[in-house]
């Protein structure tokens, strides 16, 4: 059974009652998120299957292979001093042993620290995410992960000079590859 919201077949939390595979997905989801800001590295490699997994970090090409994966998370933690997700619009859908989860991350990060140690000028972004978990006798472990930056709308640009933007625009408009 699966869908949207889930079956009872989740495990046993004491007082609380059976958990089901959605909020046992979302907790793992949730976990993959905390782990990533607390640039815990050997964490993280817990929540991946052993195994053939994939990653795609916004503007990076195709990662493949559990080793592959975990080094660019590795070089993100190494070069990233402060970061926190706040997720939107999750999604979640369980069928049999596979999840699916939707998501935004509206993502805080910060710069390399300034000289007196605090942390460099901090950046906002938005990814709209996939992330693909496997149940296995460990519970749920990340499959895959596909993280797309959301573009921002050119309206909001300043630059009202009654000229046609997008006209001389070498890449053409946002979207278009």
């Amino acid at each position: 059974m699966g869908g949207r919201y889930g079956d009872d077949d989740g495990d046993e939390v004491s007082g609380l009652g059976p958990r089901t595979d959605i909020e046992l997905v979302e907790q793992a989801n949730t976990t993959l998120y905390e782990t990533i800001e607390r640039g815990d590295h050997e964490a993280l490699s817990e929540l991946w299957l052993d195994g053939q997994v994939s990653v795609v970090h916004p503007g990076w090409p195709v990662l493949r292979g559990r080793g592959e994966v975990l080094r660019s998370y590795a070089l993100i933690m190494a070069n990233t001093e402060y970061i926190q997700f706040f997720l939107t619009d999750v999604e979640i859908d369980v069928v049999g042993d596979t999840a699916l989860v939707t998501c935004t991350e509206n993502i805080l990060s910060g710069g390399p620290a300034e000289d007196d140690g605090s942390v460099g000028p901090l950046i906002g972004q938005l990814v709209v995410a996939t992330n693909v978990f496997k149940r296995t006798e460990d519970g749920w472990r990340v499959w895959s992960h596909h993280g797309s930056p959301v573009l921002a709308d050119r309206e909001d640009d300043d630059g009202d000079d009654g000229e046609d933007d997008d006209a001389d625009d070498e890449n053409g408009p946002p979207g278009r590859l």
